[in-house]
Order: structure tokens, then sequence, then C-alpha cells
């Protein structure tokens, strides 16, 4: 048994039949065009609507030539990370106040896979791109970026390719984090990370390192771990370090998913150790959670501000942007040591 065909789409020259227009006309009244009639316009709508006609805009805009084209691509790390959700949101109110649109895509941190999504944004004539790369270096892309199509890439910077970037203040969140235990007096941190082939990983443990370096303590990498990249892997971290002997008193966790497989390792713990985490969560306040927060709707619109810059014609050197970071004490990142205690 042979599945049935699937329906084939309806086309203008029904739509213009069934309102009694030309093709030309329900041409002009579906694009928006501004000399046809409002009776007109909604009889052509009405039957687009009933028959389920839609416009080909990839076909339209190719028509046009790729850089009239209004879609702008964003690549991310995971859809499922509020980091990325509020990036997406600072984005997309800015660039739909100039007429272009947001499409999104996640390469769930695999460089292959983001190279195929970055070959289907192209063949879609996307306008701009927005990056948060995964991948270990980006000369490949040189080639679409002399052709005219501008690059920002977010949270981690490209290799080999020079573009706009903006990025967060890494190195001195992490060292502030790091500084406000050892102030605390702690000295045996867990440092929990993500994969260690990342940018933002490498950046924020230097700048942790340079805290306990600068506090003496030598000995600090006995506490670190690294590519625990989800929650999961995150609370299994967590509790290998708490059942080492001395355990740490205090954790750094290097970014919100990290910090929520903390607080899962942590539920019911009799005497949990100071936490501090990089990126706040949703409920920190609530919870009491000592975080780095950074403003990340910002660092969406200053990408969306640098894109619209050169989609008008700025053909200046690359720009560098970074986001500050700063420390909100809500109480987990401030209590002593468990071994001073009485």
């Amino acid at each position: 048994m042979t599945a049935d065909p699937a329906p084939s789409r309806p086309s203008l020259t029904q739509v213009a039949a069934l309102s009694g227009v030309s093709v030309k006309t329900a041409s002009r009244a579906l694009g928006g065009e501004p000399r046809v009639a409002a009776d007109t316009r909604m009889r052509v709508q009405h039957a687009a609507d009933q028959l389920g006609y839609r416009l080909n805009g990839i076909a339209r805009e190719l028509r046009r030539g790729a850089n009239a084209s209004t879609l702008v691509g964003l690549l991310t790390g995971d859809l499922a990370n509020p980091f990325y959700s509020q990036l997406a949101s600072g984005l997309e109110r800015e660039l739909r106040m100039h007429g272009l649109q947001l499409i999104t895509a996640s390469t769930d941190e695999d460089p292959q896979w983001e190279r195929q999504l970055l070959d289907t944004l192209f063949e879609r004539r996307v306008r701009a791109l927005v990056i948060a790369s995964a991948a270990a270096e980006h000369g490949h892309l040189a080639a679409e970026h002399r052709h005219g199509i501008p690059f920002v890439f977010v949270d981690r910077p490209p290799v080999n390719l020079t573009a706009d970037v903006v990025l967060l203040d890494n190195h001195n969140g992490a060292r502030q984090a790091g500084a406000h235990l050892i102030a605390a007096g702690h000295r045996r941190i867990g440092v929990v990370g993500d994969l260690s082939r990342l940018t933002t990983h490498r950046e924020r443990v230097a700048g942790f390192a340079e805290a306990m370096t600068t506090a003496g303590i030598s000995d600090w990498a006995d506490y670190l771990v690294q590519d625990a990249h989800d929650v999961v892997t995150a609370e299994r971290a967590v509790l290998d370090l708490l059942s080492r002997t001395p355990p740490p008193t205090a954790l750094f966790t290097t970014n919100n998913r990290i910090t929520n497989g903390a607080l899962r390792a942590l539920r019911g713990h009799p005497a949990p150790p100071a936490l501090i985490g990089f990126d706040d969560l949703d409920l920190g306040e609530v919870l009491g959670v000592s975080v780095i927060a950074h403003d990340t709707e910002k660092m969406g619109q200053r990408a969306a501000q640098l894109l619209l810059d050169r989609i008008n014609g700025d053909g200046g050197p690359a720009q560098r942007a970074v986001i500050p970071t700063r420390l909100l004490a809500r109480g987990s990142g401030e209590s002593p040591p468990r071994d001073h205690l009485g």
C-alpha cells in the first residue's frame, strides 16, 4: 500500500480566480503594495486564507537580490539555556524595529552541526548572522564575509576571522567571585566548569586562578573539575568534590546550568559549602544564591546595533564590545568555612 501523495499547495492563480482579480493585482495585494484598494486587498486576503495560500518569501527575496533579505540568523549553543533566550530577546527587539526578522537554531555545542546549520542559513540568503560558536576556528567564513554578509560573534570570539564581537567580562567576573570567597575565609574552593575547549570556560578559570594566586593559594587546581556541561554532569561533579578528604568549603560554578546542578547536589546537605555561580538564575534571588550577573539582553541589543551599522554600510574596523559583570551577594556566597564553626 502506497502513501497518498502530499496535497499540492494552492497557487496565486487560484487566489486571483477566487477573489475575481488579476494575478498581478493579487500579487500586489498580498505583497502589501499601497496602491491596492482596501476592499480589493481584503477580498484577496480572504481568498488566500480560504485556500491556505502563502507567499513564497524566500523566492521573492531571491528575485530582489540576496541583500534584500530580512532574515537574520542566530546560532546558539543550547536553546534550553535561559542565557540564550535572553540574548535572542535583546536581539529580536532591536532588529524588528528595523524591519528584520530573527531566526534561531541550536548547535548543541557540536562544531560539525554548526557548520551544517551555517550552510543552511547561507542557502536561505540570511542578511546577517549572530553566532555563539562552538567551533575551534572560523576561517571558512571569510569568503561569506567578503561577499557582504555581516557577522557578529557573541559570548565567544572568532578565531582566524576578523569580525565584530560582543563578550562578557568573564575574567574580571570570575576573579571577583574568587576574591569574594577568599575574603569570607575560604581557601579550599571547588571550581566546576564547562567544556574545557570553550573560551568562556578558559577565561573564567583564568580569572578565578588570578584571585587564588594573588591570595597565595597555589594548590587551587586540585579542586578544579572541567567538562561539566549539563545539569546532571555538574551534579555528579559537585558530589564528587564533596566526597573528598578534605572537601571544599566553597564552590564556584562557571555558568547557570552548572549552578543548577550544584543546587541539586546540595539538597538536604547538613552543612552546605558557600556557593557563587556565574550567570544569574530565574529563582536566584528567592533561593538566596550569590551570582556574578550581567545584562544578557543588553548583549543581544549591542550585537544587533553592530549588525545594523554593517548593514547600513559601516566599513570600519571590527568592533569589540564588552558587557560588564557585577556580584550579587544574596547569602550563599557569604557564609564562612564550616571548618571554622564551633
